[in-house]
């Protein structure tokens, strides 16, 4: 299916994907209660410094990721190397509230945006005809780091400090990351593209946006509310995983074991939407993404058993693995892949802000007494309404042809 270029592109993805977890919320909030213990913080006062370094992380990304357009990716991904590994080594050092908030700065603009801008944006420029499981087996690192990290953290934590692991995280990134960069993607350039098959390719040339278009043209915000649903409900369902477990009574080990049904079911979806869009488009499955995700918060705005916790996190994972790969497939199907770069930086950064923004929101109600129950209907309230915007609007996404 795939030639041995083509594989190595998605090894690439694979590996930037899975590291692009030290910088994503589920994993740092893994660590909340042990810097919120450190720094005697409280939710909210973490949430803001979380949402506010989230937030610059966003805004430098449009920026810095635009880049990717203009130089070679192997030095693109050198470049993202370091930074991130400087960011793991700086996150072990976090003593005050200025350090937590340039480490969270670090963590979220190298590891959650530019690790996986430069994963996702290096598949969806490379891939044609199978963009869509191309996608999918590149986010499939996530998913793995998904199921892997909560619960091995969870016991790393039990037999030494929480410092420790950010070191050898940062050391094992160091190490690991330019030797692998080096054999996969050393001399792949923007101009290389998938073989395809004359007979069973299209052979109408769409038109080619460029940023500032985008910026105008309005399916952009509609698709943008649905996209950005997912980032801010999960990353407030990750960063305040401990709010949820006490006030459901779940237990200290329950939300990471919930997280390998989250990974499973986030699996099993990317496997499968890859094959969906290529066969039908991202256009088509949009509509579907963030109905699980609708449905995530009824259960737990109702329900308290313990077992409902795999239930809601399963859910969200159904959402997550259409998302991951809607998220990249859907932009280069509307809009083109020749300054895909500039608009994925864009999204990218949206989706960053969005993760701000849930954290923020999350804490602000949080510390005025809000439920975990009464802000799930918050979020199902959101998800509602961006789905019937969508819906409506669902048969003009289709491309503009030369």
């Amino acid at each position: 299916m795939f030639n041995s270029l083509s594989l190595k592109v998605i090894i690439f993805g694979f590996i930037f994907t899975f590291f692009s977890s030290f910088g994503q919320s589920f994993f740092l909030g893994l660590f909340n209660s042990s810097i919120r213990e450190t720094l005697s913080i409280t939710h909210g006062q973490f949430g803001s410094i979380y949402a506010s370094a989230t937030l610059l992380s966003s805004f430098l990304l449009i920026w810095v990721g635009k880049k990717i357009d203009d130089i070679n990716i192997f030095k693109f991904a050198f470049y993202v190397t370091l930074l991130l590994s400087f960011s793991c080594f700086f996150f072990s050092k976090i003593s005050s509230i200025a350090f937590l908030f340039i480490a969270v700065f670090l963590m979220r603009f190298s590891g959650q945006g530019l690790m996986s801008h430069t994963a996702t944006t290096t598949i969806a420029r490379y891939f044609t005809i199978s963009r869509g499981k191309a996608l999918s087996a590149g986010w499939f690192g996530l998913s793995t780091a998904e199921f892997i990290l909560p619960v091995l953290i969870v016991y790393l934590l039990t037999i030494t400090v929480w410092q420790n692991i950010w070191i050898s995280i940062s050391i094992l990134t160091l190490i690991f990351l330019p030797l692998a960069s080096f054999f996969l993607i050393k001399k792949l350039d923007f101009d290389t593209r998938e073989q395809i098959d004359s007979n069973g390719a299209e052979t109408k040339e769409i038109k080619q946006w460029k940023r500032i278009d985008v910026l105008k043209d309005y399916r952009f915000y509609i698709v943008c509310l649905n996209m950005l649903a997912m980032p801010w409900i999960a990353t407030g369902v990750f960063v305040y995983q401990s709010f949820i477990t006490e006030a459901k009574d779940w237990g200290s080990f329950v939300i990471a074991q919930s997280f390998m049904v989250y990974s499973i079911l986030s699996v099993l979806t990317l496997l499968g939407s890859g094959f969906l869009i290529d066969k039908f488009t991202s256009r088509k499955l949009l509509i579907f993404m963030n109905i699980p995700l609708l449905i995530s918060t009824l259960v737990l705005f109702y329900f308290d058993n313990p077992v409902t916790s795999f239930i809601f996190l399963g859910l969200i994972g159904i959402s997550n693995g259409l998302a991951n790969v809607l998220g990249s497939s859907t932009w280069a199907e509307i809009y083109g892949v020749k300054f895909i770069g500039s608009i994925k930086a864009l999204t990218t950064a949206l989706m960053v802000f969005s993760t701000a923004f849930g954290t923020a929101l999350f804490g602000f109600l949080i510390d005025r007494g809000f439920s975990i129950e009464q802000i799930a209907m918050i979020s199902f309230i959101y998800i509602s309404i961006s789905l019937i915007l969508l819906f409506f609007m669902r048969n003009k996404l289709n491309p503009q042809y030369i």
